[in-house]
């Protein structure tokens, strides 16, 4: 729901295109700077202590956000509920991460991944109606306080492994070890260079592509719906990411596909003025982004020992916050001086470049 009613909030704020920018990438600062840092702790008290606990931050956070109107509560409550999705991301991947190998964990991590997309596609119908019949985004930050809290409360019913911490230490889980696995561990490598590409198309596409259909005098409904279109396609086709990757002929190729259909999608999306040719781009998007997170959640656990994973995965959504933090800023600071053709194109470029860094680390890894 925040996919669409903090942008469309920003601009009836009079937010410009950087002030705009800075707005959205405020909700990734707090996880980039401590990504890291609960990786650890979520593997010392485990997942579900944690995932509850940032349920609740993430409660606090909409809760700001609707009590104080304005530029403040705005950013205050992005800083909290960017530091509460990391605590609960990093606790769910850190338990299905210890349940299987291979395949199995490719369809666990495919069915988690389409849960997600599950929630990315309700969600921005859900909002889009609401703006559209209440006339602007009126106690829905509220609505989705009361959400967010329903979710902690059944977070407390996980039983199991969900449940266990390990005895690790900060050599096993801070900075230097994580820095000593990207620099040493080629698929961390693999794994990190599919998150940037990935997460940079789905930071710009869920960040400025509401601004890009207001521009063109869309109704919120519409917006929600296209909004909406490039989750719907990445739940539908990840609970079947074992079979593409054997169709395909392996996870590099899968990669590689889902990459370039990504770049295809996003250079294209500022050049679409209607709405059925945004819609086929936002589809581009949404096979590539379908395939590239899950992938990169399967490679890393499989490349690092079960300590470790925690503090991995953590590096890793460290990687994809810095991401989701610069990709708004860079973007509105293009946009504010050229168009949404040259911003959306540049966007695509950058993915294929890393597309093509990722295809020479997928060599190494071959030989290695």
């Amino acid at each position: 729901m925040l996919l669409v009613t903090v942008p469309v909030y920003g601009l009836e704020l009079g937010a410009s295109p950087l002030m705009l920018g800075v707005i959205l990438s405020s909700q990734y600062l707090l996880p980039f700077l401590l990504a890291i840092p609960l990786g650890g702790v979520v593997a010392r008290h485990g997942g579900r202590i944690t995932l509850v606990a940032g349920a609740f931050v993430m409660t606090a956070g909409l809760l700001l956000m609707q009590v104080l109107p304005g530029y403040y509560g705005l950013i205050g409550g992005q800083l909290l509920i960017g530091l509460a999705h990391l605590q609960m991301v990093l606790s769910a991947q850190t338990i299905i991460s210890s349940l299987a190998t291979g395949p199995k964990l490719e369809s666990y991590f495919g069915w988690y991944a389409t849960w997600l997309s599950g929630g990315q596609v309700v969600g921005p119908l859900l909002a889009g109606g609401w703006i559209h019949w209440a006339g602007g985004v009126d106690n829905l930050f509220l609505v989705m306080a009361g959400i967010a809290l329903l979710g902690g409360l059944s977070g407390m019913a996980l039983t199991g492994d969900a449940t266990l911490g390990m005895s690790v230490t900060g050599k096993q889980t801070g900075f230097r070890a994580q820095a000593s696995l990207i620099r040493h561990n080629t698929g961390v490598q693999v794994s990190i260079a599919i998150t940037v590409a990935g997460m940079f198309a789905l930071g710009v596409y869920g960040s400025y592509l509401p601004v890009y259909l207001n521009s063109l005098e869309m109704s919120a409904v519409m917006i929600g719906v296209l909004v909406s279109l490039r989750s719907g396609v990445s739940m539908v086709i990840r609970p079947f990411i074992p079979r593409i990757i054997h169709t395909v002929g392996g996870r590099e190729k899968a990669t590689t596909l889902a990459l370039c259909t990504m770049s295809v999608g996003l250079a294209c999306m500022g050049f679409a003025g209607n709405a059925p040719v945004i819609a086929l781009l936002s589809i581009l998007v949404g096979l590539g982004g379908g395939l590239t997170q899950p992938l990169s959640m399967v490679v890393l656990a499989e490349s690092v020992e079960r300590e470790q994973r925690s503090g991995a995965l953590g590096m890793r959504l460290m990687a994809n916050r810095a991401v989701h933090f610069v990709a708004p800023l860079m973007f509105g600071a293009i946009l504010s001086v050229s168009g949404f053709g040259l911003s959306f194109g540049l966007s695509g470029l950058f993915i294929a470049l890393v597309a093509a860094v990722l295809l020479r680390l997928q060599r190494q890894r071959r030989v290695m």
